[in-house]
């Protein structure tokens, strides 16, 4: 009997889930299957997952319903995909110079140089924000602006940052720092297993921003000996651009939670004369002349790109509402380009909208390519994503599998004229689930720049064939389709 009443009871939670995903039927199916599976304990995963406790927000998209077009310079490709994210932007497109940076090392070294600029305020937000070298090194930096009368807000996210510890956040505190983090995880309410902040956003003085795929930590740099190389891409922003970001900074500080300061003091005296020459040297000893950089890492890889002008778009998605305003702007990029689309992404777990909009960009006579990393962590995301790689390279989508090491940029190239670059993934969960931001850039100068570098990374990678595909074992083909099966978790 209690056999029975357990069948009827994740019956009717299977009826419930089928109601509330009628308007995605393949949505549905994957968690009805996940349902029969894992009998009742399903139906609290689908809870937690699918439908945790909404979030209250302001509106985060542009008022102002006059679209001003890009100038005659670009194309009809370039001008309908901003127009078409204009609704969905901050404040429309703005004017801005650019620098696109492709590695841990420089992206540290410049943002620190920026940091110990600034003179009025400084707003710093990672998703992971490490107690290493690096993060310890940054966190120096901020304690001793701050000292120095600049106004200093940090907010982390509480799931990807949560072993930063106690010890460095009062010191932060003490120095005049404000400190917030975003979900915590506090039991029973643990959020942070479901949202996640998982954005890289630096303001100083409103008018320098860094955003881009780095977060804070040394695996980064590409040293770190059990990560290895380590390609990533950042941008720093100057000019009016910023000030968007600036919003979006105000936006999530609202929502953190406080931090509050241990009684004990853990602040450490001031550092004297000669320990102060750690804030000349912004790295210390992660310097080519130390000798720590390897023969992969030469200096001519790691040297900043040009300074160019372009206008950008600022996008943020979110849980607290219902457009997936990032994945909508993939899907808009997709089927309005018109020549080529190089797209960069460390997690590949799309949709069916999204594997369509691919495939009809094939069909339209566009030179599609698509790079993604040989070595996934977590390893489930590997055979999730191989199995979406046969039917886009029976399409025609050229697939490259990144060798070097770990490629975490994620970017996209349209038409070698405009380009997205962010912090979110190809996957159910940056789509429906986290707080990412997402920089729409149209500059043919940046563009021409990414495109290089993505055929620099071309040389680090290898053609993924059909034929390899086609040699797989029978288990590794049920590995495959049961690990996207569990898409809607990854």
């Amino acid at each position: 009997m209690w056999i029975l009443g357990l069948y009827i009871l994740n019956a009717f939670f299977m009826i419930i889930v089928a109601i509330r995903e009628v308007r995605k039927p393949a949505k549905a199916l994957n968690w009805l299957v996940i349902a029969l599976i894992l009998p009742i304990i399903g139906f609290g995963i689908y809870l937690l997952i699918a439908n945790p406790v909404r979030i209250r927000r302001e509106r985060l998209t542009s008022s102002h319903d006059v679209v001003d077009p890009l100038p005659d310079s670009f194309s009809r490709a370039s001008s309908i995909i901003a127009s078409s994210l204009w609704p969905l932007t901050v404040h429309g497109h703005r004017k801005g110079r650019v620098q696109i940076l492709t590695n841990g090392i420089e992206t540290y070294k410049k943002l620190i140089e920026s940091l110990q600029n600034g003179q009025h305020t400084i707003d710093v937000e990672y998703y992971i924000y490490r107690d290493d070298q690096v993060g310890r090194r940054i966190t120096d930096v901020l304690i001793e602006r701050a000292k120095s009368g600049v106004q200093i807000r940090f907010v982390r996210d509480g799931w990807g940052s949560w072993q930063f510890p106690r010890s460095q956040i009062n010191r932060m505190m003490e120095s005049g720092i404000e400190c917030r983090t975003i979900f915590p995880i506090r039991f029973p309410w643990l959020p942070a297993l479901t949202y996640r902040d998982h954005c890289k956003n630096v303001v100083i003085d409103g008018k320098e921003a860094f955003t881009g795929g780095i977060n804070v930590g040394y695996e980064y740099t590409g040293l770190k000996p059990d990560v290895g190389f380590w390609r990533d891409t950042h941008m720093r922003i100057l000019g009016e651009a910023a000030n968007d970001l600036q919003v979006l900074f105000d936006v999530h500080w609202k929502i953190a939670t406080q931090e509050k300061m241990n009684r004990k003091s853990s602040l450490k005296p001031s550092p004297d004369k000669n320990q102060r020459s750690q804030f000349d040297n912004p790295l210390g000893g992660l310097t080519p002349s130390t000798g720590e950089w390897g023969a992969d890492l030469g200096e001519a890889d790691h040297a900043p790109g040009p300074e160019h002008h372009a206008y950008l778009q600022t996008l943020e998605s979110n849980p607290g509402v219902p457009t997936q305003v990032i994945r909508q702007a993939y899907f808009i990029c997709m089927t309005q380009a018109t020549r080529t689309l190089d797209i960069t992404t460390p997690y590949f777990v799309p949709d069916a909208d999204i594997i369509m909009a691919l495939k009809t960009a094939v069909a339209r006579g566009v030179c599609v390519r698509l790079m993604v990393p040989r070595h996934v962590t977590p390893k489930i995301v590997g055979p999730a994503s191989r199995s979406f790689y046969g039917e886009l390279l029976e399409a025609g989508v050229h697939i490259y599998m990144y060798e070097k090491g770990m490629v975490h940029a994620k970017v996209m190239i349209i038409d070698e004229e405009m380009a997205g670059i962010g912090s979110a993934n190809y996957d159910l969960r940056s789509f429906r689930l986290n707080y990412e931001i997402l920089e729409m850039l149209y500059s043919v100068d940046t563009a021409r720049d990414l495109t290089k570098q993505f055929e620099r990374d071309l040389m680090d990678s290898t053609p993924l064939l059909i034929e390899e595909l086609q040699h797989r074992s029978y288990l590794q083909r049920i590995i495959d389709q049961t690990a996207r099966l569990l898409s809607p978790l990854l």
